[in-house]
């Protein structure tokens, strides 16, 4: 495959992962939850380099969804003793994502991640980082990482997919027919923590949290179906990727900026055109009504 079309096939694939894990985001109305992890998770790839000196392999991903999990269970605890809940997640993230900064700035000196990586990400190198195996060059390793991340993302979605629904739409009665609504949860903040983790050095932290959030946001707006929701914000994902770095290339500007850019723009046409909650549909519906009652 050619340099950019590794580089389209890894934005695709941060944009579908993402999106995915999103859209039980959106439902649950907690989004701003997928901020805090995926700065807070800083701190977990970090901890993990202290431990086994590297940034590759399973001490990463183990970190991070040790943080994503620790972010999410404080988060609950202060709103449990009575936090408002958006403040709970300010105080949380900007803590742990704080001290992830003081550690890397004091320790990290000698590693390839700095805090303007942590935030964009460095996409453009990725062609370059690949995966040897039996002496034979197999591509990026982002894109093996993402690719499993996916793999097991959309098998524990399969698995526990009438859960997730139900947790997401109705907690309590969840609760009430047996379903362990707090193992859900932690299922899936483990799911987004090792999402962010294998974005995380390909996009930095910026773009993870725009795919995250806005394709999944767009695609609420233009269904009603979870099924349909899924497959909509992930090919959503995948066009903020494509237009975003056609759009930088052509611009020079930061790739990860562009896809975060490219993703709002779709969102505003949802916003605009969605058949159901769209502006110009409410719009045209009003204007109807006012014809047919005078």
């Amino acid at each position: 495959m050619s340099y950019d079309a590794w580089i389209l096939l890894t934005g695709s694939l941060v944009g579908i992962t993402c999106a995915i894990i999103g859209c039980f985001l959106i439902l649950r109305r907690m989004a701003m939850l997928a901020d805090a992890i995926s700065h807070s998770v800083l701190l977990g790839i970090v901890g993990a380099y202290f431990v086994s000196k590297s940034l590759d392999g399973v001490s990463m991903f183990i970190g991070a969804a040790v943080v994503g999990l620790l972010t999410a269970f404080l988060v609950q605890v202060l709103n449990a003793k009575g936090v408002q809940s958006d403040a709970a997640i300010g105080v949380v993230f900007t803590f742990l994502f704080a001290v992830g900064v003081i550690l890397l700035s004091l320790f990290g000196g000698n590693i390839h991640l700095d805090v303007d990586h942590a935030l964009m990400g460095e996409i453009t190198f990725i062609p370059w980082n690949t995966l040897t195996l039996a002496g034979m060059d197999v591509g990026p390793k982002a894109v093996w990482m993402l690719g499993s991340v996916l793999v097991i993302n959309l098998v524990l979605i399969a698995l526990f997919y009438k859960e997730f629904k139900i947790t997401s739409f109705d907690p309590q009665m969840a609760a009430a027919i047996g379903i362990p609504v707090l193992v859900m949860h932690y299922l899936q903040m483990g799911m987004l923590s090792i999402t962010t983790v294998a974005s995380f050095d390909s996009v930095g932290a910026i773009l993870v949290v725009a795919m995250l959030i806005v394709p999944a946001s767009a695609a609420y707006l233009l269904t009603d179906k979870l099924s349909h929701m899924l497959v909509i914000s992930s090919g959503i994902g995948v066009l903020s990727a494509v237009l975003g770095y056609w759009s930088a290339t052509w611009l020079n500007v930061s790739i990860a900026g562009a896809m975060a850019t490219a993703a709002g723009a779709l969102f505003f046409l949802a916003f605009l055109l969605s058949p159901t909650h769209g502006m110009l549909s409410k719009w045209l519906a009003k204007r109807n009504f006012a014809s047919t009652s005078e």
